[in-house]
């Protein structure tokens, strides 16, 4: 990787140090945190590199030299069946001369990345790489241990297929892309690699291997360990990754978020807060659409009664009795005198087809109003 800082020759003219007071009253907090971070990124793309022009795309050219292969999550025993693939597929690799094994893992501690990679070959003895980096994110730690795992496996003679075995394969796959994405001087490195190791004889390729941390296969769960294992010091000034930067800021953001949903008067003194799985109070999240969304979103109906029992802006008593004191807000059920979310959900005899009490829940939340499609909902509608 290429850490030369890029160029910034127009910043010397104004250097932020040599600022006067007044100076620095006029300029924006945003303006001097923008140009601290620019001055420390250090280059990720590389959209203009040979390896993705549209007549030289490795993906086109050499196409049946290259596979993955991914972990059904949805097949029964999954975990059983891909740790006794890996097993097979290591017996027959270790038979074979001509074959090169290559398994990485990354972890980040600290903002500190540590990627580990082992490659084995027959007749040769392992070779343990280490590499550590400050702040960026665990996607370029893994595809920078792929890089270095392909690299040596291409230097070794007389090799004619490389098998890399990664708990990241969305990195492996981002090898790939010829989109604009900041993986780019990595992928341009391997790629140049792959074209070299393809051309060289019609018969070598390349499979990638998916290997999550929760199956625990032997031999990527001793380098999952190894990977987090290190205590490193982070040595500053450091550059910074400009993935890592859009991270920063976006959990930044994120946080605030949180900070500001958490208030009562931004949310509503009446919102409901759910509990997930873990029984920790849901919090906002971008990532999937939201914790909320990601549970009831496929249908409209769900939603929209979803949104009004958590709101409390539903047809129901308690909403009638706060904006509508005139009209009818006792129970149907006679037996409550006002028709509040808490009863319904918990009390109510005419909403009790769903037995597990834990409505505080998400999940069980979601099942009870499934369960009651009456609940919360206009039934003139």
């Amino acid at each position: 990787m290429n850490d030369d800082p890029p160029s910034h020759k127009t910043y010397k003219a104004h250097n932020i140090g040599s600022l006067t007071n007044r100076q620095r009253s006029l300029t924006k907090d945003h303006i001097v945190d923008s140009n601290i971070k620019s001055y420390g990124i250090f280059p990720s793309f590389s959209p203009l590199d040979p390896e993705f022009l549209p007549s030289h795309l490795i993906i086109d050219i050499f196409s049946n030299c290259l596979s993955f292969n991914l972990v059904n999550k949805k097949e029964k025993n999954h975990i059983k069946i891909c740790c006794q693939e890996l097993d097979d597929l290591t017996l027959h690799c270790s038979s074979e001369s001509n074959t090169t094994f290559v398994i990485s893992d990354a972890s980040i501690k600290n903002n500190i990345a540590t990627s580990v990679l082992h490659v084995h070959s027959v007749n040769q003895p392992l070779i343990k790489t280490v590499h550590h980096a400050s702040f960026i994110t665990s996607t370029e730690a893994e595809l920078f241990a792929i890089r270095c795992g392909i690299n040596q496996a291409c230097s070794l003679d007389h090799i004619n297929k490389i098998v890399v075995v990664t708990g990241s394969i969305h990195a492996a796959k981002k090898i790939f892309d010829s989109g604009l994405h900041p993986y780019q001087i990595h992928s341009a490195a391997i790629l140049k690699e792959l074209h070299s190791f393809f051309s060289s004889n019609e018969d070598n390729i390349i499979e990638f291997w998916e290997c999550p941390s929760k199956l625990r296969w032997k031999f990527h769960h001793d380098i999952n360990k190894d990977s987090k294992s290190f205590l490193v010091t982070p040595s500053y000034p450091s550059k910074t990754s400009w993935d890592f930067c859009k991270k920063s800021d976006a959990d930044e953001s994120a946080n605030m978020w949180k900070m500001t949903f958490q208030a009562s008067d931004r949310k509503g003194t009446h919102f409901l807060d759910l509990l997930d799985d873990d029984l920790n109070v849901i919090e906002p999240s971008y990532a999937k659409g939201g914790p909320w969304l990601q549970t009831f979103g496929h249908s409209n109906s769900l939603c929209a009664q979803v949104v009004r029992a958590i709101t409390n802006h539903a047809p129901i008593g308690e909403y009638r009795l706060r904006f509508f004191p005139n009209m009818e807000f006792a129970c149907p059920c006679n037996n409550y005198p006002i028709e509040t979310r808490r009863h319904i959900l918990h009390d109510c005899q005419r909403f009790s087809r769903y037995w597990n009490l834990r409505r505080d829940m998400l999940k069980h939340f979601v099942m009870f109003l499934t369960t009651n499609p009456n609940a919360f909902a206009f039934i003139d509608n």
